[in-house]
């Protein structure tokens, strides 16, 4: 009996404990709220444990928003897409139970909203849409704790506002824009955390191993990736964002311990989007910053605004719906990079961090609802402004289209269209531009249409600036991106063919027919070296031609630029059937075709058995990584090898270095980073590499290494590298100038003119000399005293997009680009910018895929 006692006196005191911590949670984040339904569990009942004590799994934030879609008819479930780490992509409507039983009409008529040739009907009958992202950098790790809450609270709350909230709004609340990288930080903070907790900066908890959660999978920013698309993330969520058009978006960030809590505006005008009405970062964002400053006001966090941030880019996730007639914004916390941590300002913890973003979540709910109509209204005009505007701009259209490459073409029709942009066949062969594009392998996307605005995001040079300082990016024309011929059209008379509709697909039909000679394959489609990788792995010999040649095939005469592949078949060690099984594969692998000869005998350049004919080695690949190495750069060159090659790369951290033995590789990548680590030792194993024929390449700031360290030869490039002409007499400045004109110093990302030397082995597959690069640094790279060495060199006038200062213009004109150096039997080739660039940009990567395939051929005169 007395047991008993003492086992129920534990319950209850464990019980009363329990609903004390849940009375607490209750009261911190929800004061004043009123009543909450007992038959929704709040998460932190859901999960165990208080919210901001523990950071929360992606699986236990989607097992959460399932139960509440289970248990209340405020609340639907659906999964929109996945990560390539397997994990779901969710969303979670929430809206009045008479909503969701009219959801797909509410659709319906909000898409008409978006429409200048549809009725726009009453606004009084019509709910906001608004959508509520949190998490697209994984490590800021606060927005999705907010998430759970918002739920709870639009799913739970009995009170009368949220019964009109729910009537008057759809909500769609996304918790975790980025799951891959959320769970790399949650497993780090959670496997870190001490009991009590541990607040020293320095310690384990809050300094994140590399590559840290910030990125996706593959290492990429994902907020920069609402406009090139080119992960299964952003691809699902532009997807459904162009399923709904929400008025409302918002981005939920972390930024510096020290800080404390931003909301926009933004900077005014000078980090504005000219294409944008005004009344974006006016009416609309300082109606709801004077909610968000109420709400922070009411529990004395502190704030800023109208600083730092810029919205000039349209492809984050607080600037593209901006695009669409909506409205986008970026909210900061200061983070504690864990669970709790000194501060500038005291100590700072998740539960407050998470408070901070959920008052904002919160108010940005209200302010949709008691500014319904404003925001409907902006998207309706937004959308008829827009065909106002295009009727008045001299450009009609823009034409694009690359009859050699087909693949890099649909690439960019493709993109467009996800982007719902409207794209036409080109009727007839025609010039524009002083450009000729032909008919079946051109488009035409007219800025006539609501998508007026984003189609001059797209191809539009941006020259002018009304600021000199920038948080990111100036330059993003995909069009320059993807290294397309593109031209404007004035006339009014377009050459429309047909709409396209679906995407592009390059599925092989017709494959190659079988061949006892040998077979041909075009390296100017971007997608040849997929083809050949496939053909290498599974034991093939392949030839590359040095020089352009013409060839009776099977698809009559047919022009084959350098770097083209030959397939002998009598050379092989299996038979001619199981090659041709293989080359088809290759085929339906790649989408590129191939053709057969029956004869070594070519109409025009070289025949096959030729010199000029080289055997070519599979590629080895190593690229050091770890700490104190620029992730994106690395996750760019193993993503375009996964992606878009399927060859695999040795990602080896700098650590275990040593143990590599060089020899099983022809290839080492050597990305931006801090190469301190190198011994001498290693230094001369890496020299001795190259010397035996080993291929190094080198991006941006590796190159500075590579050139002080012995692997480059050229004195030209030792005695110069990064030494302008400058005069020794300084200037004083103002302090209260220096941010502004350091700034305006900085190159954060613009578009320059290069000349491609095609002949070289670098260049193969290229038609054109000129070649748009993308740079975001200030390093100089000189031009090699080798006449033959510099691949890709600045033009004397070279801006083509975005800021860049005179004095860096002129530093960067006639600079190289490119440089290949010989050391021995080896050679060390220099990027001195990013062929990579987030991913889309293809019209570069082909020079680095052709320095991983061609460079063990490239001999130095």
């Amino acid at each position: 009996m007395k047991k008993n006692i003492i086992v129920l006196t534990f319950i209850l005191v464990a019980a009363l404990s329990f609903f004390g911590q849940a009375e607490a949670q209750q009261s911190y984040y929800f004061p004043d709220h009123g009543e909450f339904n007992p038959d929704i569990p709040s998460p932190w009942e859901f999960l165990g444990y208080d919210i901001g004590s523990h950071h929360t799994r992606t699986d236990r934030i989607v097992s959460y928003f399932e139960e509440l879609a289970r248990l209340s008819d405020r609340v639907e479930f659906q999964v929109i897409g996945q990560t390539y780490g397997h994990r779901p992509l969710v969303i979670l409507t929430v809206t009045s139970p008479h909503n969701h039983t009219n959801l797909e009409s509410i659709r319906d008529q909000h898409i008409k909203v978006t429409d200048p040739q549809q009725p726009a009907g009453d606004y009084d009958n019509q709910p906001v849409i608004v959508y509520l992202g949190y998490g697209v950098h994984g490590n800021e790790t606060s927005s999705s704790e907010t998430a759970l809450l918002t739920a709870y609270y639009l799913t739970a709350s009995l009170s009368a506002d949220v019964e009109e909230y729910l009537e008057e709004g759809v909500f769609f609340i996304d918790p975790v824009l980025n799951p891959d990288g959320r769970d790399r930080h949650t497993h780090w903070a959670n496997m870190h955390k001490g009991d009590p907790l541990v607040s020293d900066p320095l310690d384990r908890e809050h300094n994140e191993g590399w590559p840290n959660g910030r990125t996706n999978h593959y290492w990429f920013d994902l907020n920069r990736d609402w406009l090139p698309l080119v992960h299964p993330e952003s691809k699902a969520r532009i997807d459904f964002h162009h399923k709904w058009y929400p008025n409302i978006t918002t981005d939920f960030h972390e930024m510096g311990t020290n800080s404390t809590y931003f909301f926009e505006p933004t900077k005014p005008i000078g980090s504005e989007n000219p294409l944008l009405p005004r009344e974006v970062y006016t009416d609309l964002t300082e109606t709801l910053a004077g909610y968000y400053a109420e709400t922070l006001d009411e529990i004395g966090s502190l704030y800023f605004t109208k600083e730092v941030f810029d919205n000039t880019y349209p492809g984050y996730g607080s600037t593209y719906p901006n695009f669409q007639g909506g409205l986008g914004l970026v909210f900061e916390q200061a983070s504690a990079r864990g669970h709790i941590q000194d501060s500038d300002t005291g100590v700072l913890t998740f539960p407050f961090a998470i408070r901070n973003q959920l008052r904002t979540s919160l108010a940005t709910i209200r302010g949709a609802i008691e500014n319904k109509e404003m925001f409907l209204n902006h998207q309706r005009n937004f959308f008829t402004s827009a065909l106002e505007e295009a009727n008045v701009d001299p450009v009609k259209a823009y034409v694009f289209g690359d009859s050699y490459d087909q693949s890099r073409t649909d690439a960019l029709l493709n993109l467009l269209l996800r982007h719902r942009l409207e794209v036409y066949e080109l009727s007839e062969t025609g010039n524009f531009g002083g450009k000729t594009f032909q008919q079946g392998s051109s488009y035409i996307v007219p800025a006539g249409q609501p998508q007026y605005r984003m189609v001059k995001s797209v191809f539009e040079k941006v020259e002018e600036f009304a600021d000199s300082t920038f948080y990111g990016t100036t330059a993003w024309s995909l069009a320059l991106g993807f290294g397309l011929p593109h031209a404007e059209i004035t006339d009014r008379r377009l050459p429309l063919g047909d709409q396209v509709t679906e995407y592009k697909s390059r599925e092989i039909t017709d494959h190659v027919e079988e061949s006892s000679y040998s077979y041909l394959l075009d390296w100017s489609d971007y997608y040849a070296p997929k083809a050949l990788y496939h053909l290498q792995k599974n034991g093939v010999i392949t030839n590359t031609a040095f020089v352009p040649f013409t060839a009776n095939t099977s698809d009559g005469a047919k022009s084959y630029s350098r770097g083209s592949i030959s397939i002998p078949v009598s050379i092989q060690d299996i038979s001619s059937s199981q090659l041709h099984e293989l080359v088809r594969e290759a085929e339906a692998l790649s989408g590129v075709r191939f053709q057969s000869v029956s004869t070594g005998l070519s109409l025009e350049g070289s025949d096959l058995g030729s010199r000029n004919f080289r055997t070519l080695k599979p590629p080895r690949v190593l690229m050091p990584i770890g700490h104190g190495f620029n992730a994106n750069e690395a996750g760019q060159v193993w993503h375009l090898l996964d992606t878009k090659v399927r060859l695999p790369i040795t990602k080896i951290d700098w650590l275990h270095f040593n143990r590599a033995d060089l020899n099983d590789y022809n290839t080492l990548v050597l990305v931006s980073g801090n190469y301190n680590w190198v011994t001498e030792e290693q230094l001369e194993n890496i020299q001795r590499w190259v010397r035996n024929g080993g291929t190094l390449i080198a991006i941006k700031s590796a190159v500075q290494w590579a050139i002080a360290n012995g692997l480059v030869t050229d004195s030209n490039l030792t005695e110069r590298i990064n030494t302008p002409g400058s005069d020794n007499e300084t200037q004083r400045i103002d302090f209260s100038d220096a941010q502004n004109l350091q700034g305006a110093q900085r190159i954060g990302g613009a578009i320059f003119e290069t000349d491609l030397d095609i002949t070289h082995p670098i260049g193969f597959g290229y038609h054109n000399r000129t070649l748009a690069i993308y740079r975001d640094h200030t390093s100089i790279l000189p031009v090699s005293s080798n006449q033959f060495s510099t691949v890709a060199q600045f033009s004397t006038d070279p801006h083509i997009s975005g800021y860049v200062s005179s004095d860096n213009l002129s530093g960067i004109s006639n600079t190289a680009s490119i440089v290949v150096d010989r050391l021995g039997s080896g050679r060390t080739v220099l990027f001195a910018d990013n062929p990579n660039f987030w991913g889309y940009w293809y019209g570069t990567n082909k020079l680095f895929l052709n320095a991983i395939f061609f460079g063990q051929h490239i001999s130095i005169p």
